[in-house]
């Protein structure tokens, strides 16, 4: 469908969608994203829907959004406002009106602004009907109503399902207001409802109907149009965090030249990473679904042992389950990749909403010193290379690793450049194939545990392969037979080997990057994770009203880059937004004795770009007084 309207042109936008759980908002943002990033526009997506499978419906808690930012130049964030509303009952309404600044667009359904659902609110008058909506510009539009009229003619369907279709009238409707193609949306449909003709058909109709509303009413008054984003050629495509991280592992165990393995029990928000890579047969990945946490970690570890890269991937209540297993693998040098989706706590906390909170859990929640390296993403794009890293570390130095999602990066999505296999890092795994020692008498043996010079890893001797039995399990091992020791020496020595052998990894991932463009800023903010996103955005607002920060970010938290120490005594004040308490500022102060500035907030929400440059601007202040 095409506009023949005069068009008025925007550089950006940013709309929320929000409705009951039922009302398919989800779907509609996810929807409204893929018509326009087939446009070509930088795109930042926040999803945010509540735990409950059904919550009361009409009521605050149960209220499910989607807020797309879209732009026609490169943007970091999902947008700290929207710019458009569209709130499918008094609940959502309510639950996101204080979001939305002054002047902006709401659109409302009116037919769900009864007495019973205003009641349910706390609403003893309709907004709609009193001043209390006169600072905004507000659309009263019956969008059940016009929905039911225009599938009057389908009389297969009950009033149920013609009313289900309203999220698609609405769609029609703000893709006509923004010049959204509605093709990819059609062929959706198509595949989605193709066994069921009659809901096919309806929600056809609903979309075409939203559409044609737009073009024929005088509510509003021109379409508008954001253009595509400058982006360098090559093949994109819109990825969600988990979909990237799926990919990731697969590229990362292709580029080991070892199957994949992954042993999964579902946990929100991870799931969706089991069920990508179910998807990957052909592509040498095993999935399996286990009976719990404990089992999960068990496969993916045993899996390792055979010559696999074993993964298993949950969130922060199912790292606490898992936390012997990771100890394990610590004491048997074996490659593991354990991916931990974020998400608020403590126990099971918020599960649908965002948090950094488990950074402490995955450096150290583990009896003995178990020490494993950490990495964490900055961007949905982002946990593709972040989870090819993860591999690379995990096979190349022979121990498990942390991979640090959260909730914000794995279930928004933006577009991602689809790289060239033979541009992704190759790293073989070198895998044991004869021993490496001889015994008192001569004869060849196997030392499980004599080390790379480099790397300080050990061999990795698949089981079955002749001349390479050896022990394993959790007991302490000799440090280069392998056999069980209680020595208190060869203790020690191996405590400090392992411990080094994760520092050793620190020599291959380079300096922390700085980028302080004029050169003389005293003022840096340090981030990790999701929060790459908003404190870039926030220097950069600074930056364009003339005042000098420096930013840097943190991909490597265990070991950190070499050069970090350096880094953060070079300037005057350093500030660490963080989704939790402060857990990073900790770990900087207390191995770098540094006076790290901490700035936190567990909303189960990412930061705001306004209120971060708030923040570093005090700091400016501080340091010019």
């Amino acid at each position: 469908m095409s506009s023949t309207a005069t068009t008025q042109a925007k550089d950006r936008v940013i709309i929320r969608f929000a409705g009951d759980s039922g009302d398919g908002m989800q779907l509609t943002g996810d929807r409204f994203t893929a018509d326009s990033a087939a446009l070509g526009n930088d795109l930042s997506t926040l999803p945010n829907f509540p735990a409950e499978i059904r919550a009361p419906q009409g009521t605050i808690p149960g209220v499910s959004s989607f807020q797309l930012h879209f732009a026609s130049w490169d943007i970091l964030t999902p947008g700290d406002a929207p710019d458009v509303l569209v709130a499918m009952n008094p609940a959502a309404l309510k639950a996101n009106l204080a979001d939305v600044p002054r002047g902006a667009t709401i659109i409302v359904n009116t037919d769900e602004f009864s007495t019973r659902n205003l009641k349910k609110v706390g609403w003893a008058t309709s907004p709609l009907e009193d001043d209390s909506l006169e600072s905004w510009h507000v659309h009263a539009l019956p969008l059940t109503s016009i929905t039911l009229e225009a599938l009057a003619e389908f009389d297969s369907l009950t009033r149920k399902e013609k009313e289900r279709a309203k999220n698609m009238f609405a769609l029609g409707l703000l893709s006509w207001m923004y010049s959204r193609p509605t093709t990819s949306t059609e062929e959706f449909l198509a595949s989605k409802f193709g066994a069921k003709p009659d809901i096919l058909a309806a929600n056809l109709a609903a979309l075409r109907a939203g559409w044609n509303y737009g073009e024929t009413t005088e509510d509003f008054a021109v379409p508008f149009t954001v253009a595509a984003a400058p982006t360098p050629p090559g093949t994109y495509r819109n990825i969600t965090g988990n979909a990237a991280l799926a990919l990731g592992l697969v590229a990362g165990a292709h580029r080991a030249g070892r199957p994949l393995v992954l042993g999964s029990y579902p946990i929100t928000p991870a799931s969706d990473i089991l069920h990508a890579l179910s998807n990957y047969k052909r592509h040498g990945v095993t999935t399996v679904q286990a009976e719990d946490e404990i089992a999960g970690i068990g496969v993916a570890l045993g899996a390792s042992f055979g010559g696999a890269v074993g993964v298993t991937t949950t969130s922060g209540p199912g790292v606490a389950l898992k936390s012997e297993t990771i100890g394990l693998a610590v004491s048997l040098e074996l490659p593991l990749v354990i991916v931990d989706v974020q998400r608020g706590g403590p126990s099971t906390g918020l599960p649908t909403k965002t948090e950094q909170s488990d950074l402490l859990q995955a450096m150290f929640g583990r009896n003995g010193e178990s020490p494993v390296p950490i990495v964490a993403p900055q961007t949905s794009a982002d946990c593709f290379d972040a989870a090819l890293e993860a591999v690379r570390i995990a096979t190349v130095h022979r121990t498990p690793v942390f991979l640090l999602s959260d909730g914000y990066l794995a279930n928004g999505s933006e577009p991602w450049q689809v790289p060239s296999v033979e541009d992704l890092p190759s790293f073989p795994a070198q895998l044991a194939t004869e021993p490496n020692a001889t015994d008192a008498k001569g004869n060849p043996t196997f030392h499980p545990y004599v080390r790379d010079e480099e790397t300080l890893a050990r061999p990795w001797a698949v089981p079955g392969t002749p001349g390479l039995e050896h022990r394993i399990g959790g007991i302490e091992k000799d440090s280069v037979t392998g056999n069980i020791s209680y020595d208190p020496d060869n203790h020690d020595l191996m405590v400090h080997t392992r411990q080094a052998k994760v520092d050793k990894v620190a020599d291959a991932i380079g300096d922390l990057q700085v980028d302080d463009p004029s050169g003389d800023a005293k003022v840096l903010v340090l981030g990790w994770g999701s929060t790459y996103g908003p404190n870039l955005a926030a220097v950069r607002r600074l930056r364009a009203a003339g005042k000098s920060v420096a930013h840097a970010h943190l991909r490597h938290l265990n070991p950190f880059p070499a050069n970090t120490g350096e880094v953060l005594r070079g300037y005057d004040r350093v500030i660490v937004p963080e989704m939790n308490l402060g857990q990073l500022a900790m770990l900087l102060r207390a191995k770098y004795l540094v006076d790290v500035r901490s700035h936190t907030s567990v909303r189960g929400l990412p930061f705001k770009v306004a209120d971060l440059a708030e923040v570093i601007d005090a700091a400016l202040q501080e340091v010019q007084a």
